[in-house]
């Protein structure tokens, strides 16, 4: 187990209700509320080297409407965190970006907080609304499922290298300006019959498959050469992350409702991930090693 997950198994323990935990969104039924939030640090997450004010605002908002759209819910409100060693020309720069892209997906922005640290630090609280939608879950795939995707995968990792090479191409603008599928996953939340499981490839492909398998107790069959991907890298293709596509375990009854889905493979009865009938372990991104 990695240290992230060590870290959530024990806050898990420590809280005397924990219901709300396990997905990337918290679901508060009673207001059809989804919730979600995340943390950017710089030299963690991001560079002063490479991305401008305007692309670090852009990515931090854009990764967090990620996690409502991977939980079948419309985006509506934010909070925004912002600190470092800032002054005006950052501030407008960076807002004018939150603006842009708020103004793109229909969010308002509703608050936050300003203050001065050392480094960079992009904290965004995200709320979205799941009214007449059937939510993901984690927990929901199930023997017989179709595990299907949408969009491209080690993209980005290839892009994050390139970066730090100083290079300007297709993958470096693909890590810095990730693409997202709100028509789609709204979409499938207003016309599934069954309930299903559903993510964004923050942390990787791999990760993805592994989540699911674990909360939902399935095994997930991949064929890799189904994975599409613009890449030759078998490893940043499973586990670079941060391509932000979107990784499904639907019954075959939904499956067949959206084309724009690509099949790589099947959830069967046991556990573990196996590509190509090996058996594969996380090794993706660890966030605190």
């Amino acid at each position: 187990m990695n240290k992230e997950a060590d870290f959530l198994k024990t806050i898990s323990l420590c809280l005397s209700d924990n219901t709300y935990l396990g997905n990337d969104c918290a679901y508060i039924d009673k207001y059809k509320i989804a919730i979600s939030k995340d943390i950017l640090i710089e030299d963690v997450h991001f560079s002063t080297s490479y991305m401008t004010p305007s692309e670090i605002a852009r990515k931090a908002l854009v990764v967090n409407i990620s996690d409502i759209l991977a939980s079948g819910a419309v985006p509506e409100y934010v909070l925004i965190g912002l600190s470092g060693k800032l002054n005006s020309e950052f501030i407008e720069e960076f807002y004018k970006s939150i603006n842009n892209v708020a103004k793109k997906y229909n969010i308002k922005i509703i608050g936050g907080d300003l203050t001065k640290s050392d480094k960079i630090v992009v904290s965004i609280t995200i709320l979205g609304n799941y009214e007449n939608k059937r939510i993901s879950s984690r927990y929901n795939a199930k023997n017989g499922y179709i595990t299907a995707v949408i969009g491209e995968f080690g993209s980005s990792a290839r892009g994050l290298l390139d970066l730090k090479e100083g290079k300007n191409n297709y993958f470096t603008e693909f890590h810095k300006n990730p693409i997202l599928y709100p028509d789609l996953s709204e979409k499938i939340s207003k016309n599934t019959e069954f309930d299903y499981a559903m993510m964004d490839s923050s942390d990787g492909l791999l990760d993805c498959l592994n989540q699911i398998s674990e909360k939902s107790n399935v095994k997930i069959e991949i064929e890799f050469d189904k994975i599409p991907s613009k890449i030759n890298d078998k490893n940043l293709i499973l586990n670079g992350g941060e391509d932000y596509s979107l990784v499904v375990c639907m019954d075959k009854r939904d499956f067949i409702k959206f084309p724009e889905l690509i099949q790589i493979g099947l959830c069967s009865k046991g556990t573990g991930v196996y590509i190509d009938n090996i058996k594969t372990e996380f090794e993706g991104y660890k966030h605190f090693e």
